[in-house]
């Protein structure tokens, strides 16, 4: 029989939802393109290796090709072959040989079996991208599936914890679970056994409210990597913005990642996703196509003015998504909406989240995707966080997002890391930093909260290597180091690497818990790295991007006691910021009165500011008082200089009140130690204490 001779009735259908929706007798399938001349929808056998039916989708309306076929049911899998005209000089680049991934697909099965047939041109041609292939990638492809989107559960609803009292937890899926041995064998690696009791009891143990988990959104690995025996591990090149990345799917397939969600909705956890909306895993012009490439470039991507065969590359990846084209941002808030929706998602961290408001003459605001969420009744109402910057003109961006987003601040990274190493003239910028970056965010309305605060990610050093490591250990990469950044603003404090010096180590372990007790006694929204506070290291890899392997995943097992003290150290850190307000600010307007210190006890003028980094700082608010429990009162003292100092603390002649020791990165052991004011209290070299009033 030939592969398509199964015949399937088509009927007109409907242009209005876009991709494979069943119906319950049958699929709707739509798609759009503003420039194809015809569109034929391939199916294909349980195995995705024989095609069965080809079918010219019968209807073209609004720009949408369309066509329903009755009895196909969900697990159907197809894919697009979409005929147009090949002229790159036009931005077109229409090849029906190419079997196409779906851009609205709930569900990609199976993955890219690398050849030259991925190209829409003739790789090994001396015109490269000008050439056109007349080879057929359809054996070689992943397949789309027909999803029953009735399957999806009841919705349970969401923790909805307040953005003031919000600490985010920075993971990967895989990483989390593939070495933990509490995790059954079946389950590690997988959306399950992330969502198994045993990852689910430690996050909440340690006090987490929301884990923002690295892209789920289905990617590929890269041909370059596999060549090297790499993979693609963080995820950043996204295939297919609706479909999970079934690579993490256990014995439940798509299911298991709504138990995942509804395991941490259960615990009281949110969940996070970081996605991609800025750029595909297609690559430049001469890079594979796919899906997009082939189903309208000129309207999915951005291209050169001047010359609409190359692309505008503010992302650094060879590509960048159109969000200036109204079917394309609808794709994008089609996909969080149905993330949010169907799949209980609680908020969003966009990467090079500045992409995602460029128009054609730059960042703006208030552009098309901004103004599109802004108003969406769903979106409008979930976490959204970006990461403000791109490569791009102009694309440092923090501060410069809307109202209503949170946003990852890069200048709290850097000055908190200046600020332990000492360096000259940092205290002013570490001081704005440390009280919610009010000089960035107290503007039209935003709150504290939009300031995501974080020491390290999972773009760089782990906290341990930060203090482990004068630079960077990438070889493993095979990139001959030559990859990763190299301001790293880091120490090794006399060795590099691990050492059995204990007087180095019992700095490195100081420095680590200096850096812990300084992001959540900031004001601003506290992301900590996962790992972290456990002291994981990745042997001073700062681009583990590739790294599908033990130098990313965490490890669980035969750790020194330093671990668990740190742990402990970490989860006691929360609890405080948790149980008092005065460390976890919510409106820049609450009547905190503000007061720095200079190491006398006096208060701190201008001309101190620039004369050493130790500083004394006191938050008060009188309307606290009469809370049980809650400190009206606190000051935290920091010495980041190698050496002893000896800090007056504040009095007043009108309140003798003591001072109480409550912690001291430099002895976690003391606390509950009264102190009067205006007695002297000495700080060991590169520590801080918290102190409230009793």
């Amino acid at each position: 029989m030939d592969a398509r001779s199964m015949q399937f009735a088509v009927e007109a259908g409907d242009w209005r939802t876009l991709g494979a929706r069943f119906d319950g007798e049958g699929t709707n399938f739509a798609l759009f393109s503003a420039h194809a001349e015809r569109v034929e929808l391939c199916l294909f056998d349980d195995s995705g290796k024989t095609e069965i039916a080809r079918i010219e989708l019968p209807e073209y309306t609004n720009e949408v090709w369309h066509g329903y076929l009755p009895g196909v049911k969900p697990g159907m899998l197809y894919g697009y072959r979409v005929h147009g005209p090949y002229d790159p000089a036009n931005g077109h680049r229409f090849n029906a040989n190419k079997l196409l991934l779906d851009p609205y697909a709930r569900e990609i099965v199976g993955d890219i079996a690398w050849t030259k047939g991925h190209f829409g041109y003739d790789i090994d041609s001396d015109e490269k991208d000008l050439s056109f292939s007349t080879v057929d990638n359809a054996k070689d492809m992943p397949k789309c599936r027909v999803i029953d989107p009735r399957a999806s559960r009841d919705y349970d609803g969401s923790p909805e914890i307040p953005w003031a009292d919000t600490i985010v937890y920075e993971t990967h899926v895989k990483g989390f679970t593939q070495l933990n041995p509490a995790i059954p064998q079946d389950l590690r690696g997988t959306f399950e056994g992330l969502g198994h009791k045993t990852a689910v009891d430690y996050v909440k143990s340690l006090g987490i409210t929301s884990i923002e988990l690295l892209p789920i959104h289905a990617f590929p690995d890269d041909s370059h990597l596999l060549d090297k025996g790499l993979r693609n591990y963080w995820g950043y090149n996204t295939l297919g913005f609706f479909a999970p990345a079934s690579r993490y799917y256990g014995p439940n397939g798509l299911k298991g990642v709504r138990d995942m969600v509804r395991s941490f909705h259960d615990a009281g956890i949110e969940v996070i996703l970081d996605v991609v909306y800025n750029h595909t895993a297609e690559g430049n012009e001469l890079g594979p196509t796919l899906s997009f490439k082939g189903i309208d470039n000129f309207s999915y991507y951005r291209t050169m003015p001047d010359n609409h065969r190359y692309y505008i590359n503010d992302t650094g990846t060879g590509n960048t998504v159109n969000t200036s084209h109204p079917r394309v941002l609808q794709m994008i808030m089609d996909s969080l909406r149905y993330w949010a929706q169907e799949m209980h998602i609680d908020g969003f961290r966009f990467d090079l989240g500045t992409i995602l408001g460029r128009e054609p003459e730059g960042f703006d605001q208030r552009g098309g995707f901004f103004d599109a969420v802004t108003q969406d009744p769903v979106l409008s109402r979930v976490k959204l966080i970006g990461e403000p910057w791109d490569i791009g003109p102009g694309g440092y961006q923090v501060g410069g997002f809307p109202p209503g987003w949170a946003e990852w601040n890069d200048k709290y990274r850097d000055s908190t890391r200046d600020y332990w190493l000492d360096r000259d003239n940092c205290a002013p910028d570490f001081a704005a930093r440390l009280l919610g970056s009010g000089d960035i965010y107290d503007l039209r309305g935003r709150r504290p909260w939009a300031s995501v605060n974080f020491i390290t990610a999972h773009d760089g050093f782990t906290l341990n290597d930060l203090v482990s490591y004068d630079g960077k250990h990438n070889e493993a990469n095979g990139e001959d180091n030559n990859d990763g950044h190299n301001d790293n603003r880091s120490h090794n404090y006399g060795a590099e690497g691990p050492t059995e010096d204990d007087g180095i180590n019992a700095l490195r372990e100081r420095q680590k818990r200096n850096f812990l007790a300084t992001l959540f006694f900031s004001h601003g929204t506290p992301m900590l790295l996962a790992g972290d506070e456990f002291g994981r290291s990745q042997m001073g890899n700062n681009n583990g991007y590739c790294q599908d392997s033990d130098i990313s995943w965490l490890h669980w097992e035969n750790l020194p006691e330093s671990c668990d003290a740190l742990r402990d150290f970490t989860t006691r850190l929360i609890a405080l910021r948790k149980q008092q307000p005065l460390l976890r600010r919510a409106n820049w307007r609450d009547g905190m009165v503000i007061d720095w210190y200079n190491v006398k006890g006096g208060a701190q003028r201008p001309e101190h500011w620039l004369d050493g980094n130790p500083l004394a700082l006191k938050l008060q608010r009188d309307d606290l008082q009469d809370i049980e429990g809650v400190w009206s009162e606190v000051l935290v003292l920091f010495n980041p200089v190698d050496a002893e100092i000896e800090f007056t603390l504040p009095s007043s002649k009108t309140d003798d009140r003591a001072w109480q020791l409550e912690l001291e990165t430099g002895d976690p052991s003391r606390r509950a130690e009264p102190v009067a004011g205006g007695s002297a209290m000495i700080l060991t070299p590169r520590s801080m204490a918290l102190l409230h009033r009793v």
